[in-house]
């Protein structure tokens, strides 16, 4: 009886390693603030890309939406997630300064994403010097696009206040959650000056005769990013399936369903002088 006692012991602690061995990966999606969709849209998106890294792997993904960017932080900062993709540019890029997580893919067509500065078709501003005395207003403040405008105010010297009325030498920035709605605040004359960066948003602002005022330096925005815990080997894997999704069989029906044109390798220089640029 001890013996045999013994032995499903031995096994049991046998089998535990094995799994210890290959646990299952958390696959973290965080979309931005300022789009509206539903977790049922993000994760059925998401989905084929959580196989794709389950097959690259050999290992179970399990997927996990954290759409509060806060939430995002707390799981990174512990390395919660072994994968992440995130849209705001300012969340990873953290993350590789801190040395917790390191960028693996890009998504191509983002790679660079520009705020922009609409003003009326009558407004005689010439340049971003002129916002002194006026009023912006930009979408949600932790949104990359807030933290891009905050990056050219400090480019430009200017000082941003959220008093009810700004000094000839202050720009008074106010926030609307969603980009779609920064519009309707010059429209009704809240704001001199809106900021997006949704060249649907800017498409049917000049569609309209508006004007754009400024745009930002570029950032590339919406990264796919593992952590430094992860087996090298497994990083190598996840890497090598997303950069080659677009020429594997199978490949352009995934892209087709998470909506995007394919991945494309980080440019460590470009991150670098964009950690710099938004003082992360």
């Amino acid at each position: 009886m001890i013996r045999r006692l013994a032995a499903a012991l031995l096994l049991g602690v046998l089998a535990s390693g094995v799994e210890a061995q290959q646990p299952e990966l958390v696959f973290a999606v965080t979309e931005g603030v300022t789009y509206q969709a539903t977790p049922k849209e993000i994760r059925d998106k998401f989905a084929p890309i959580a196989q794709l890294i389950a097959t690259a792997t050999g290992r179970r993904v399990r997927t996990v939406l954290v759409p509060a960017y806060d939430d995002a932080r707390a799981g990174l900062k512990t390395q919660e997630f072994d994968v992440a993709f995130l849209h705001p540019a300012h969340i990873p890029m953290s993350e590789i300064k801190a040395g917790r997580y390191k960028a693996v893919a890009w998504t191509q067509g983002f790679t660079e994403y520009t705020a922009r500065m609409l003003i009326n078709a009558d407004q005689p501003l010439k340049s971003i010097d002129d916002l002194k005395g006026r009023t912006v207003v930009t979408p949600d403040p932790d949104s990359i696009t807030a933290w891009m405008v905050r990056a050219m105010f400090r480019e430009d010297k200017l000082q941003a206040t959220s008093a009810r009325e700004p000094t000839p030498s202050t720009v008074r920035v106010i926030t609307t959650r969603y980009q779609d709605a920064v519009p309707f605040y010059l429209e009704n004359n809240f704001a001199q000056i809106g900021v997006t960066a949704s060249n649907a948003v800017v498409k049917g602002w000049t569609d309209k005769g508006g004007k754009v005022l400024a745009k930002s330096r570029p950032v590339p925005i919406k990264q796919f990013i593992v952590s430094t815990r992860l087996p090298a080997a497994d990083q190598q894997k996840i890497r090598d399936a997303l950069l080659g999704l677009k020429e594997a069989k199978g490949g352009q029906q995934i892209l087709d369903t998470v909506g995007y044109k394919g991945f494309v390798p980080p440019n460590p220089e470009i991150e670098t002088a964009v950690i710099a640029w938004l003082g992360l």
